[in-house]
């Protein structure tokens, strides 16, 4: 490290963490990255849905991304925050290795922690391949193919299974944990053929280190070439700095996240965050642009804050 006092502490070097960076180090802040090298991503080989960069390798994005903030003066920390902590004009920020340094503002980019429920963890090993939780990230792909979906509640069954029916003519929503589904739901699923599979689901069975279907707990075995997941999973938001500061929360369709407004403000003074770590549902591209929108407030807020200082210093002055 070259300083140890920065305008911004960007936590988190993923989409949102580099846009943040971008933007704050070409309105000529001084930033500092953290990032741990661990993204929620790390199993894809490419993004879909991103202009530009539509199949590009996420991990290439990275590396793309860390060369444009450099550009712009930003510096990277390839450590782990342990604690961030509020002072009279500002925050230290606490690192593993007992170092510490000075920041007038926070960006918390840490993203999130997809776990599979334990019956289903022999599933992990295939995900990001054809262990899927995204249509959106990875409909295309599999279009066409004979596809399956787990959920954990009759809520996100329907919601997964009517929208990867768009990719598909060939659904199946296994029920496994759901013990009951109404009638009208029934209903609704039969109208769009898809196919409805009493039973837990035990395992996946894959040929040549590619799914081919998915066996039951009675021995059947369904003939499936990719599932759908991600209405089974839990995500864990990587949120504990935000939390620590008693960020307000809100509960979604995903769990409980912290909140934060248009520019990614959170409810903590001089704490903003961004990315999957308090939306869930953002893809690469919309965690970049909220992390493009966390940089402009950042900045606009320390622009208010030099403001001020130079005010003070004038009428001091003027005294």
């Amino acid at each position: 490290m070259t300083k140890n006092t920065y305008d911004v502490a960007v936590i988190g070097g993923g989409a949102a963490g580099l846009n943040a960076a971008l933007i704050l180090g070409q309105a000529r802040r001084s930033v500092v990255v953290f990032d741990n090298g661990a993204p929620r991503n790390a199993a894809a080989d490419h993004m879909n849905g991103f202009l530009s960069r539509d199949g590009m390798n996420p991990a290439e994005l990275v590396t793309i991304g860390r060369g444009e903030v450099r550009k712009f003066g930003g510096e990277f920390h390839d450590g782990t925050v342990v604690a961030v902590v509020r002072t009279d004009d500002g925050f230290v920020i606490e690192l593993a290795d007992d170092s510490t340094m000075s920041v007038r503002k926070v960006l918390v980019a840490t993203g999130l922690t997809d776990r599979l429920p334990t019956e289903l963890e022999g599933f992990g090993e295939r995900w990001g391949r054809d262990v899927l939780h995204c249509p959106y990230c990875h409909g295309y792909d599999v279009r066409d193919q004979p596809l399956g979906i787990i959920a954990k509640n009759v809520d996100m069954a329907m919601h997964q299974a009517v929208m990867v029916r768009q990719w598909s003519d060939d659904v199946v929503l296994f029920l496994h944990r759901i013990a009951e589904l109404g009638a009208e739901d029934r209903e609704k699923l039969a109208a769009l053929d898809i196919s409805i599979v009493d039973g837990l689901v035990a395992a996946p069975v894959v040929d040549d280190d590619r799914l081919v279907g998915l066996k039951l707990a009675d021995g059947t075995t369904v003939a499936r070439s990719a599932v759908f997941v991600g209405g089974a999973i839990t995500m864990d938001p990587n949120d504990s700095i935000l939390r620590s500061f008693g960020a307000a929360t809100a509960t979604t369709m995903m769990g409980e996240f912290v909140t934060a407004d248009a520019m990614g403000a959170t409810s903590v003074a001089g704490v903003w965050a961004a990315g999957n770590v308090v939306d869930p549902g953002a893809q690469v591209i919309m965690a970049a642009a909220a992390g493009a929108k966390a940089g402009a407030g950042i900045n606009m807020a320390l622009t208010a804050d030099d403001l001020e200082t130079a005010l003070a210093l004038r009428r001091s002055i003027s005294a």
